[in-house]
């Protein structure tokens, strides 16, 4: 995982590697929770993943609730289609931008 924070924006965007899933855990926790500040908005790119479980999931509405729940502003950019599909099956979309 790539993590950037661009200070000028006070934007985290996280690029995943090719599994996004329990084995994540601890590096998506230091990167977006660990730390107890919140950065203005958040960038997942998942660009890399080619598979993801259920702990992605439940990652992603960590980082929500983190972020202020209704007021965080993330985005979850290149999922490719199957990703992209499980998502909205989960409800994502709704909670997520997705692009």
């Amino acid at each position: 995982m790539n993590v950037h924070h661009d200070s000028d924006t006070d934007c985290l965007t996280l690029h995943l590697g090719e599994h996004f899933d329990f084995s994540m855990h601890r590096d998506f926790h230091d990167a977006c929770l660990g730390s107890g500040l919140k950065a203005r908005s958040y960038v997942i790119d998942l660009g890399e993943v080619t598979r993801m479980d259920s702990s992605a999931l439940g990652m992603l509405l960590l980082l929500r609730e983190h972020a202020g729940a209704d007021r965080a502003e993330i985005r979850i950019v290149n999922a490719r289609d199957e990703l992209r599909g499980t998502l909205r099956v989960a409800g994502f979309d709704k909670l997520f931008v997705l692009h």
